[in-house]
């Protein structure tokens, strides 16, 4: 495939940011304020519990907090749970970075004229929040959350989404992202040039993907090799 690269569209959790490390940092300070507050758990134990919610209900569930304290200690005591939730804002507010070079490869991208976007499975509120803290969100041309199509990838409707707002062909477009079964397969629907995200997911496999990088720099290689083709 050898159309020219006019835009790059990002997932944007585990392919800009670091989530899972953030999620991680933030929920181990959550729960040790929990058992500060006189929640009687194993931390290890709990933090296993957490998680195991995380992966039933999804990362982004606004009730994890109280489904945990359901399940761990059977009722919601309201100054453990207020003492988690603050905790976990703090911390992850003081976590909330862009992964090595990634500022730099954006405004490189920019600078060569190239489109960029976001199609995102998060909530709109929260995709916009972590773009402002990282302070790249005036980069993008377009952002799409799930709460734009109200559809996950891999459904076609939010890289859609993007491409009118884009005013791009989708095989003017690379994807990047690091969940194959999502990212790649989503995109690969509709003919876009796609790339694995491996720093984001190492221990996924790239469901042949066009592309796979180590770290987001490498993309910039990608880029000027089709703008020079």
């Amino acid at each position: 495939m050898n159309c020219m690269i006019k835009a790059v569209i990002f997932d944007l959790d585990n392919t800009l940011i670091d989530f899972m490390r953030m999620k991680e940092i933030s929920c181990d300070a959550a729960i040790s304020a929990m058992i500060d507050a006189g929640l009687n758990v194993d931390k290890g134990r709990a933090m296993k519990e957490l998680f195991s919610l995380y992966d039933e209900y999804g990362l982004e569930d606004r009730m994890i907090f109280q489904k945990f304290l359901k399940k761990m200690a059977k009722k919601v005591d309201y100054e453990v749970l207020a003492s988690g939730i603050v905790a976990y804002r703090r911390v992850r507010a003081g976590f909330l970075e862009p992964y090595p070079h990634v500022g730099e490869v954006l405004f490189e991208l920019k600078r060569r004229g190239v489109k960029l976007a976001i199609v995102s499975d998060a909530p709109r509120l929260k995709a916009w929040i972590r773009l402002v803290s990282m302070k790249i969100n005036h980069l993008f041309d377009a952002v799409v959350t799930f709460d734009d199509t109200k559809k996950l990838k891999p459904s076609t409707m939010p890289f859609k989404a993007a491409f009118k707002q884009l005013k791009t062909d989708p095989n003017e477009c690379l994807m990047v992202g690091d969940r194959p079964e999502r990212d790649i397969e989503g995109a690969k629907k509709l003919g876009m040039l796609t790339c694995f995200a491996k720093y984001g997911n190492p221990k996924a496999k790239s469901l042949n993907a066009d592309y796979e990088i180590n770290d987001i720099k490498e993309l910039l290689e990608i880029i000027i090799m089709q703008q020079s083709s």
